[in-house]
Parts: C-alpha cells; structure tokens; sequence
C-alpha cells in the first residue's frame, strides 16, 4: 500500500479518528510527522514550539538521546511483561529508585497506565484499606474532593471531579462526593481578606470533616494547583493545612500529583513545597518524559500492611493492569530521572521560572487580562470580559481557542482551559524558545481581545 497523501492523512484524522475533548464537527486536522527538542513538525514541514509539553507530559524534550536509547536497549531484553505474578529487574528498579526520591514514608508502589487509573488505584485501596486494616470501619465509604478538581476520567475519577461541564453528562454512574470550595485567590467569598482566606477555606474543609469524618475514606487533593480547573494556585500553606486537618479526622490523603510532579512546581514533588507526605501519591504524565504511559501509586507501609494475610483471607489488592509496569516504560521512567539528575534540570530550571515570571508581569498587564498565576514553570493566564467585576468571556465566543489559534500562526502550539491560556513548555525549553511563546500569547491576547 503505498504512503497516504496529506490530503488522505487529514481526511482519514476528520473523519475515522474520535480526538479526546474534541468537537469532531469543527475539527481542523493537524497533525504531527515528527520531533525535537521542543520543537514539533506537521505532515508540510511546520514547525510550533510546543508550549503546552504535549498535554503537560514533556519533560526532557522530544527526541532526547538518553531517552530514546533507553527504551531501545529495553527492547533488546523484553517489551512486555505481565505485573499478576511476574516482575522484570527493570520495573523493580524503577520502583526502589521512586520509594527513594518521594517523600518519606511512601514505601510501596502499584503500576497501572496513566493519571486516571493512578488516581482510580488510589480510590479503591483507600476503600479497601477501611475494611482491612487493624481496626475496620466498613463505613468509610464516601470521599471528599475541592471544588472543579480534575481527576482523570474514569468513573472514580470523575466521581471526585468537579469540572461540571466535563462531567455532568456522567452524574447517574457515579458514587457520592463531598464538595469543599475550591481555594480560588482571584475569585474569593465575600467578606473574606486576604489575611484570613486561608483559614477560611481550611474551616470549610473541616467544617465537612467534623460532620462527616466517620463515613469518608479519604480526601483527594491536586496539591498547589488545580490543573483543569484553570491552574488554580492554592494559598500557601492550604496543603499543609489539608494534611493536619485528615490526620485530626483520621481520613486518608490521596496526592493527585500527575500534573504537578516532576519538576513542574520547581522542586520534584509539589508535597516537598509544604514537607507534606500523603497517604497515596499518584504519580504519571512527566515520569516518563512524555515518552510512554506509565502510572504509579505509591502507598505507605500502613496502607500496605493492610492487604497482607492468608490467601483464604482474600485480602489482595483486586486490581491490575495488563500493561502496569511495563518494562519499555519503566526503563524510559528511569532514564527521565537519570536525565534529572545528569543535566541538573531544577537548578537549570529556576531562571526559567524567573524569566517566565517577567513575561507574565507584563502580560498581566494587557487589557482584558483578570489574573496571572504561576507556581514554578506552571503559568495561565485568564482572560475576563471585565476587569473590575472579573465578569468572564461567554463559554461560546472561545476567546481561548482563538488566542491559541493566532499562536499557532507564530509558530507556537498552545492548548486552552476555557478562556485560561496555558503556558507549560517542556522543562528543557530555552529562554529564547520561552520568550517566542510568551509572546505569541501575548499577540493572540492583543489580536482576540482589542
């Protein structure tokens, strides 16, 4: 069969392939041949600096050397090794070296496939967990969850979502969730000061936990920021606070860190920023540069010993993934880190996030802009339709998606969250690259906007 035109190409992507959180009646192909750097290519030879890290997953750069041989020397021992009863050197390896850079006490790791199946891991072991454990409380069923958090989109995940238009469709399938406000600082509730926001939602938070502790088995958090939500820069000292307020309550503390881990924040884990450790981290995206799906919950040794016993006991963990731990993933998993620590990526990082910082400082100044926020080299920008009420844009008018849409006519490949922009490159990206971005946005704020 000979090569498809890219005619053929764009014409089979419109109408055969279904693209995830796409509206396939106004879908305009593009599609990408190859890579670089940070620098991605369509099928006519393009080229778009890739500010959003392939879906915030990117971490080294596409291409990179040390990765790309790490999974070709994988291939030359075994691709595929089942995780019911079987192991491989390389994925144990892989989770020794995660045990030894999370935070303490976070001793034991179950793979699976990507970030919602990490977080759908963590649920059903914080449920299992209740019914085990030295001294049962078969009622701790329910969960708690902040206001338009962002999980993943597997019913358990999307059962502590709150991003109502993702998930509305979905509510008959799904099992009960307590709300707590998202701790918005653009967005606050009245009567509230800066001085006192934070203790106002902590209060909110154990307001729930003191009525309803009894029957919750854990509180699911994305630490720092909340991606879908719009990144969402959490109070300093909100997560730290989360963590006193579940060991008060005696509630489990899942860490949904799939979009903040691995260098997004500035250090490696978004829990080292307030030295919080979780009952269950989840961990995906970045730890494998962008290069495979892989998944990892990690869980402390209580939780652990809660699932030991007798076969007969039926004390297992009921859960597992065909391809969980999959030995050309893991290997590309500890090649990322190795690259973390032979290139000294966060050190490397910081002047980025300062030169990010001045770009957003005057970006921020654009009319039609209501907040700029960043947490290390996670930034957005959220556009209003007036600035003194915080009014936003109409859904509909997809400021957004046209601000990303003139980007792309600079040569800069952006992905919008409503009428946030999103700016998350690859950490490897170069300042010059970075200006190029930020200024794109800035462009496409000034074109859709004036």
């Amino acid at each position: 069969m000979p090569d498809p035109t890219p005619e053929q190409l764009e014409a089979w992507d419109r109408e055969i392939v279904w693209h995830a959180f796409t509206q396939m009646a106004e879908y305009e192909p593009l599609i990408i041949e190859r890579a670089e750097g940070c620098v991605l290519v369509d099928i006519d030879g393009n080229e778009y600096i890739d500010g959003v890290s392939s879906l915030w997953c990117n971490i080294h750069g596409h291409r990179h050397p040390k990765l790309d041989a790490a999974i070709r020397g994988q291939l030359e021992r075994v691709a595929h090794v089942t995780s019911l009863g079987l192991s491989n050197p390389t994925t144990v390896k892989l989770a020794k070296r995660l045990v030894d850079i999370t935070p303490d006490g976070l001793e034991h790791v179950f793979f699976s496939d990507d970030g919602a199946t990490a977080v759908e891991v963590a649920i059903k072991m914080a449920l299992q967990y209740w019914q085990q454990c030295k001294v049962p409380r078969p009622q701790k069923t329910c969960y708690v969850a902040l206001g338009e958090a962002y999980h993943g989109d597997t019913l358990g995940g999307v059962s502590v979502g709150g991003v109502e238009r993702f998930h509305a469709m979905f509510r008959p399938l799904l099992f009960e969730t307590l709300r707590v406000p998202v701790p918005d600082t653009y967005r606050t509730p009245e009567g509230a000061t800066e001085e006192n926001l934070l203790d106002h939602y902590l209060g909110e938070v154990e307001a729930v936990l003191t009525e309803h502790h009894e029957r919750i088995a854990a509180l699911v958090i994305e630490p720092l920021v909340q991606g879908a939500a719009g990144m969402i820069v959490h109070p300093k000292g909100y997560l730290r606070g989360i963590r006193e307020l579940t060991r008060k309550y005696d509630v489990l503390l899942i860490a949904d860190e799939v979009a903040v881990a691995l260098g997004r924040t500035g250090r490696m884990f978004a829990c080292e920023h307030e030295n919080v450790t979780p009952d269950l981290l989840c961990l995906a995206k970045g730890l494998t540069g962008g290069y495979m799906p892989v998944a990892a919950t990690l869980a402390t040794d209580e939780i652990w010993r809660a699932f030991l016993g007798d076969y007969a006991e039926s004390k297992a963990f009921f859960h597992g993934h065909t391809y969980g731990g999959n030995p050309l993933g893991a290997s590309v998993a500890l090649a990322t880190l190795d690259v973390f620590e032979e290139e000294q990526t966060l050190a490397a990082l910081q002047p980025k996030i300062a030169r990010l910082a001045e770009h957003l400082a005057r970006i921020g100044k654009l009319p039609h802009v209501g907040q700029v926020r960043q947490c290390g080299f996670i930034a957005a920008v959220e556009l209003v339709e007036d600035e003194a009420t915080k009014k936003p844009y109409d859904w509909a008018e997809k400021r957004g998606i046209r601000v990303c849409q003139h980007a792309l006519t600079e040569g800069v490949w952006l992905r919008p969250l409503g009428n946030v922009i999103v700016i998350m490159p690859p950490l490897a990206i170069s300042i010059g690259q970075l200006d190029k971005v930020a200024k794109a946005v800035e462009n496409g704020i000034q074109a859709v906007t004036s």
